[in-house]
């Protein structure tokens, strides 16, 4: 491939980014993900947990941030209780052969989830079945439910207690804005909980 075609890729790929990262973070989302970060301090506050799902690049997502707050995001502090329910391989296999993958969520937060928890559920198209069935059995048990989507938000935005939307409906910039606005919430958790 050429130099200069490489370029311009490049080049269209960096500006679809910028552009929905401005279209995305308005203050209305700013003030949504401020009101999550709340959330989610307080239930650490009340020595609650995060869980998180989400397939494919979410799934990447949500491992991602579970590190976040069991090591660290900037500052040395305690580790703070968080799983990502993406991550158990033997669990994952087991519940998709013995049930059907669309309960290989909704069975561990059945089984992990406890009331005052939270649910982070990742989906770019707000329709992934597992992650829509991992939400429900997460209100059945009284998490509080927050949604990652996409610009439509599928069924996943009638469901959840919080749902930030990015505003595109190319999954690359999906992911993309997802991650910059958890790395936002997991430095204003931070913060809050361990004021440096």
């Amino acid at each position: 491939m050429p130099t200069k075609l490489r370029g311009q890729i490049i080049g269209s790929s960096l500006e679809s980014h910028e552009a929905a990262f401005k279209a995305t973070f308005d203050l209305n989302h700013i003030k949504l993900l401020g009101e999550i970060a709340d959330r989610m301090t307080e239930a650490f506050q009340r020595g609650n947990k995060i869980l998180l799902c989400g397939n494919g690049g979410s799934a990447a997502d949500a491992q991602h941030i579970a590190a976040e707050f069991i090591g660290r995001f900037k500052g040395e502090r305690k580790s703070l209780p968080a799983i990502a329910l993406t991550t158990d391989t033997s669990v994952l296999t087991a519940l998709a052969n013995d049930y059907a993958y669309e309960a290989v969520f909704s069975r561990q937060v059945e089984g992990l989830g406890e009331k005052g928890d939270i649910l982070i559920a990742l989906s770019t198209s707000g329709t992934s079945k597992n992650v829509i069935e991992a939400v429900k059995k997460a209100k059945e048990k009284g998490l509080t439910t927050v949604g990652f989507t996409g610009e439509s938000g599928g069924e996943l935005v009638k469901l959840c207690d919080f749902n930030f939307s990015a505003a595109s409906q190319k999954t690359p910039r999906v992911q993309e804005m997802h991650i910059t606005a958890l790395h936002a919430v997991s430095e204003a958790v931070e913060d809050a909980l361990f004021p440096s």
